[in-house]
């Protein structure tokens, strides 16, 4: 395969339909439980101060996103990236690098000293791109706690 060479990541700041359309679509291929996307959740990051959503395009259709917070916390700022899907047509010609590297730049101007992400074991691939990237495996316990579940 080849590198996408016109990859063009941004950071959005409205959402129109076809932006809702193209990461609905983008999200399926990452989460079968989550819900849709809409406009309204949408513009929710757009607007959220600790919240930035970096899209990868090619020509004018969106391939690849990534959800980039950093918040203040005692200790620092922290930076966190969620939710990093290259399209199925797009996968394993840069893409995802291109997002994680605009979101580690963002990163840095908003003072982080490290970036955290997850990835399941399954995903090869995007675990591969993490490490070549220069993200190292933490040995750490990942605690989850469901809101609304009964204890």
């Amino acid at each position: 395969m080849r590198l996408v060479t016109d990859v063009r990541v941004d950071a959005p700041r409205a959402v129109s339909e076809k932006t809702t359309e193209e990461l609905a679509r983008l999200m399926r291929q990452v989460s079968t439980t989550a819900a849709p996307l809409t406009a309204e959740t949408i513009h929710g990051m757009l607007t959220h101060d600790a919240v930035t959503l970096f899209t990868a395009r090619v020509d004018d259709t969106i391939v690849g996103m990534l959800t980039l917070a950093c918040f203040p916390t005692p200790t620092g700022v922290r930076a966190w990236i969620e939710d990093v899907v290259t399209d199925e047509s797009a996968r394993g010609r840069g893409v995802g690098s291109a997002l994680v590297r605009a979101a580690l730049a963002r990163a840095h101007q908003h003072g982080a000293r490290t970036v955290e992400l997850t990835s399941r074991p399954d995903r090869v691939a995007a675990n591969r791109l993490y490490a070549r990237l220069g993200f190292e495996r933490r040995e750490s316990n990942v605690y989850r706690y469901t809101v609304g579940a009964t204890q």
